[in-house]
């Protein structure tokens, strides 16, 4: 009886340690203002149920409308700092969200700071906190 009390507490422990998503759903963001333009893929984040989390992009050539998109698996939901890589253009980089904003980072979760993440508003601002709001 011991045993199995020990084992439920351990599971419980477990689970309520578990890191919640702030949120379910999808979410696009732009963190590089700078780069917007004609042919800039638009990203996006999509928060599963279950905690899994897909990022995704979309982008549409200007010139002929072709588009061309890729979805990954993130794994679960992590706080501290999530791996992206995109297969299409070898592209990968770190981010970390919460329930409103997104903030691209370094490999040990650091926000990045960089000339093309500020907004057209504050151009004459350099070196700005690569961070998004998540819109719905």
């Amino acid at each position: 009886m011991k045993n199995i009390f020990s084992t439920l507490m351990f599971l419980f422990g477990i689970i309520s340690f578990a890191q919640q998503a702030p949120f379910t759903g999808k979410r696009d963001f732009n963190i590089e203002h700078g780069a917007s333009g004609s042919g800039t893929p638009a990203y996006y984040l999509d928060v599963k149920k279950n905690g899994n989390v897909h990022f995704g992009f979309l982008q549409i050539n200007q010139a002929d409308r072709k588009e061309i998109r890729e979805e990954i698996n993130a794994g679960k939901y992590n706080p501290k700092v999530m791996k992206v890589h995109f297969k299409t253009y070898n592209e990968t980089f770190y981010v970390k969200f919460d329930k409103e904003k997104i903030y691209l980072t370094d490999e040990n979760g650091s926000i990045k700071r960089s000339d093309d993440c500020c907004p057209v508003s504050e151009m004459a601002e350099l070196n700005c906190n690569c961070e998004s709001i998540l819109y719905k």
